[in-house]
This record gives structure tokens, sequence and C-alpha cells, in this order.
């Protein structure tokens, strides 16, 4: 009797898991895409700006970008990439529709457009994974490492 009692307990509780959905659980829950996590890099070395992301399933840290980099007399700070934001800090952070929303100061900021797309490389017989934002009117590319 014990075993049918346990049996019927679990098939009652799976069934409400069920009938709730999962997202009923974390829908205050908001996290970045997959293909966004890991460490992102400066995929040009050349660049005026060089700095690294590192996307977590719930926050981003950035690092690099700093206000040095633009140079003093003929510079043009807006296009400096997430020169807003505290770096080095892991900051709360989510996307949702192409957008890279991050918290700080704890204030949500204004989501941060960007485009994720990868290719296939001949010579390392892999797709190497990039994400592009635009600052000031300026492309900022980034490689997957």
């Amino acid at each position: 009797m014990k075993f049918k009692f346990a049996l019927l307990f679990v098939f009652c509780s799976l069934m409400l898991l069920v009938s709730c959905g999962w997202d009923g659980w974390l829908s205050d829950y908001q996290s970045f895409d997959y293909d966004l996590l890991g460490n992102w890099v400066t995929h040009d070395s050349d660049e005026r700006y060089t700095g690294r992301l590192v996307i977590t399933h719930d926050r981003i840290t950035i690092t690099g970008y700093g206000a040095n980099q633009t140079p003093d007399r003929w510079g043009n700070d807006s296009q400096r990439p997430f020169r807003d934001f505290v770096k080095g800090v892991a900051l709360q952070a989510y996307s949702e529709n192409g957008h890279i929303f991050i918290e700080h100061a704890g204030i949500l900021q204004a989501g941060i457009p960007y485009t994720y797309w990868d290719v296939f490389s001949q010579t390392d017989f892999r797709n190497i994974e990039f994400l592009t934002f635009e600052f000031g009117g300026r492309a900022e590319t980034l490689r997957k490492e």
C-alpha cells in the first residue's frame, strides 16, 4: 500500500510540473542565448579598441575598452565599446531578441543590439563564431575563443 501511495504521489507531482510548465517556475529568470556563452575577444588585434567579454548564463564581464584607447585630440569616445559600464566585474545581464541587456548600478540599461554569426574555417576544420556590435556608427567584432 505504501508503494502505491508513493507511486501516486510521484505521478501527481510530475503531472503538476507538466501542467504548470517549467517556464512558470522560472518566469522571472532571464539568461543569455546558448551561442553567446563563452569568452569573446577583439577579432582584429590592430583595432583602435581592444577588449574581452566573458559571458556566463546570466552575467557579463567586460574588460579592456578603456578611455585611454580613445585618442585625445581627434577621438570620438562615443565609438568606444561598452564605455558606460564598469569593467572587470561580473554584471547581471541577459540576451533577448538580438539585444544584450546589462544591469549597471542597479539599473537595467537599454539593450545593445548585436549580430551573432559564424564561418566555417577550412584551415581549422571548425566554425569560428563572431559577435558584431555597433557603437557610435562604428562596428566592433569579437571572436569566440
